[in-house]
Order: structure tokens, then sequence, then C-alpha cells
């Protein structure tokens, strides 16, 4: 799933081929929304809210998209191929003189009123590359459920938005402890520094094609753990560990290093 790095990317992409321009094409292929119209419209804005894309045009009307695991918006020169995947996994188009946006298996299509966005991203923490970041109010967050694994604390978006697989799990290596301590267990300092920490990263990762985390953008040290299953730790070498974390019909894919984390983890 594309994390708040990537969904920023993405919003900025589209803020810049739609923004300020008069809809001359719109097609949602939603049953829902099928029947709307937002030709002759123009696009105010495009905002990413953590994993959230809210794209914002004229009347009080916002086009909420979420992009999951496999969603991706593409964007055409007029009379370009569009290459982002068969028609039928199309779900929505919009297009003005200068550029086509279509969005290609976007699990999450919704036309709302401006003014009740807050519906539909008002229960999110803290935005890691918002307006709205606070770590303070983010640890405040994570600790509030004391027995609660630390990756399923950072992966909950209404603690604080952005973070998905990848960010947890490096993060934790960075913490030095396993995904599945119960954040009631962190050391002080650790709690203190995982929210500044997190956006750290993801601050710094924000204009990159390629994520990096190690500092190395060598081909296949740009991340301390992540798919890295049986390959060695960069720090300890160590044959990093994957298991997947949480319940059974969300686990993912979770990646360690049983020498430099401390903690509990799953048998293998």
């Amino acid at each position: 799933m594309p994390e708040g790095d990537t969904v920023l990317q993405v919003a900025r992409r589209l803020h810049s081929a739609l923004a300020g321009a008069v809809l001359t094409r719109s097609d949602l292929r939603v049953p829902r929304f099928a029947t709307a119209d937002l030709t002759g419209r123009a696009v105010l804005d495009v905002t990413p809210r953590g994993k959230h894309l809210l794209t914002r045009v004229e009347g009080g009307l916002t086009l909420h998209s979420h992009l999951r695991m496999d969603g991706a918006w593409k964007i055409y020169a007029p009379g370009e191929r569009w290459r982002g995947g068969p028609a039928h996994q199309i779900r929505v188009v919009l297009g003005n003189a200068r550029h086509t946006a279509v969005g290609y298996r976007l699990p999450v299509v919704e036309l709302v009123r401006t003014a009740d966005e807050p519906e539909i991203v008002g229960h999110l923490g803290p935005d890691l590359l918002g307006p709205d970041w606070d770590p303070e109010t983010a640890r405040n967050n994570l600790l509030a459920d004391p027995a609660r694994p630390l990756g399923d604390a950072l992966l909950d978006q209404r603690n604080l938005a952005g973070i998905g697989n990848v960010y947890k799990s490096e993060l934790c290596f960075l913490a030095r402890v396993t995904p599945w301590l119960p954040v009631g267990e962190l050391p002080p300092d650790a709690a203190e520094r995982l929210p500044v920490l997190a956006h750290r990263l993801l601050d710094a990762n924000r204009n990159r094609p390629i994520r990096v985390t190690t500092g190395r953008a060598r081909p296949g040290e740009g991340l301390y753990v992540y798919g890295r299953a049986r390959r060695p730790c960069l720090r300890c070498h160590t044959p990093i560990r994957a298991a997947e974390q949480g319940d059974g019909t969300r686990g993912r894919p979770t990646y360690w290093c049983p020498t430099c984390q401390s903690g509990p983890s799953p048998a293998l």
C-alpha cells in the first residue's frame, strides 16, 4: 500500500495536471456516482490527507479516492496512449485541455460535499506530512493502548497518518525493538523519538522516486529490513526475518533483525 510520502507525490502530480483548469471530461465509473458530471467545473486543488486523496472542484464538491494496495493515478497528454491497465480497471477519468488523469483499480471513489470532508478523514491522527503534524499528539495516541503491539499501533491511521508497512518495519528497526513489543514497554526515550523519527523519514523521502531510510542510495541498501528477508542485516549481518503481523484478514509481511531488535517475535 502506498504510504504518506508516495501519496503526497501523487497529489502533487494530480494538482499540477488539473488544478486551475476547467474539466472538459468527467467519467466516474463506479455505480453510485456513474451519473455525476463534473465537466465545466474548475479543479481547485488536490490535497493529500494521510493516505487519502481529496480533489476539490468548484461548487463545493470533493472527489475522494484511496489507492490502497493496487490503485494508481496516471496522467496523460492529449493523444497519448493510456497504459495503466485494461479499460475495465479504470474507475475515474478527469480531463482538461492539457491533461487527462486516469484512476486505475481505485478501491475507494466517492463524491462528497467539501464541507463533509471531516466525515471521511476526520478520524485520522496528525498527518506526518501535513500542516496539522503534532509529534506530542502522535506520541500520546501511540501510547493510549499500552498492550497493543507497536507495529499495529504505528499502522493505525487514527494514531498518526501516513505510515504503512515499509515505514512500520523501518521505524521498529531504528527504535531497536520488534514490531510485537507492547507500546507500554517502549523505553521512554524511544516513545519520545518515534514520532519525530517517523516525520523525519517521510519528510526526507517526500521528493524521492525511490525510498531510502538508511542514507545509502545503492541498490539493495536503501532500506534496513523491509523486503530483505534472509539477507544479512546491514548492521550486524544476521539474516533478516519476516512474518505476518495482524489478524488473519489483515496480516501483512513484517521484517525485523532478531539481533538488533529486542522484544517478542513469532516462532518461525
